[in-house]
């Protein structure tokens, strides 16, 4: 008789958005990836496995078996290491939740959303297009708009936060951990009361 090993069920997927590299760390485009390392280290989850184009890692979140995903396709490209993880433990769109930057928001705010467009976030746009919904859960974290208009767009959420947007940003990674822990625990009306504001 063969015996097949058996998937581990995991109960929610966390994302957090951004680029992979040295280059990349603590700039505006990772605040996803920041506020889900400071998730991580909440949970005593490490990500250190590579597969489905991502570093993973997993454990137990408010009770929940919760798998941390942090994409290695660059946030253009998101949705591929979303969609593989998603299928290969046969995850709906409510069992997804996204961590991502907003640079429509003030550097420091948060913002909880049970669904939605993408907003202009090329992470979220890959994701929505690989998965075919846009019916998942997100937290949005405000990383401030470019400082005029003709700057360059991809050069401002490529920068590192000013000195007196840290302590505004260290603030939101908290609020934003926080909330993706009560969302987890399935009380997303609390955590939009809580830390949409």
């Amino acid at each position: 008789m063969i015996f097949q090993k058996k998937k581990t069920a995991i109960d929610w997927l966390v994302v957090g958005l951004g680029n992979p590299g040295m280059a990349y760390e603590h700039t505006r485009h990772n605040a996803g990836y920041d506020a889900l390392c400071l998730l991580a280290k909440d949970a005593g989850i490490v990500l250190n496995k590579r597969q489905f184009k991502a570093l993973t890692g997993t454990g137990d979140i408010a009770g929940k078996k919760v798998m941390l995903l942090f994409p290695q396709t660059f946030m253009n490209n998101s949705g591929e290491a979303v969609q593989a993880a998603m299928a290969f433990y046969k995850l709906t769109p409510d069992q997804l939740l996204v961590l991502s930057d907003d640079i429509a928001l003030d550097p420091g705010v948060v913002r909880v959303r049970k669904k939605g467009s993408d907003g202009g976030q090329k992470g979220l746009r890959s994701i929505i297009r690989c998965i075919g919904e846009d019916t998942f859960p997100r937290v949005r974290i405000g990383v401030g708009a470019k400082p005029h208009p003709a700057y360059d767009l991809a050069d401002w959420v490529l920068s590192k936060y000013k000195k007196d947007e840290q302590p505004l940003m260290e603030t939101a990674f908290e609020k934003a951990a926080g909330a993706a822990q009560v969302i987890i625990a399935g009380d997303i009306e609390a955590a939009m009361n809580k830390y949409s504001h």
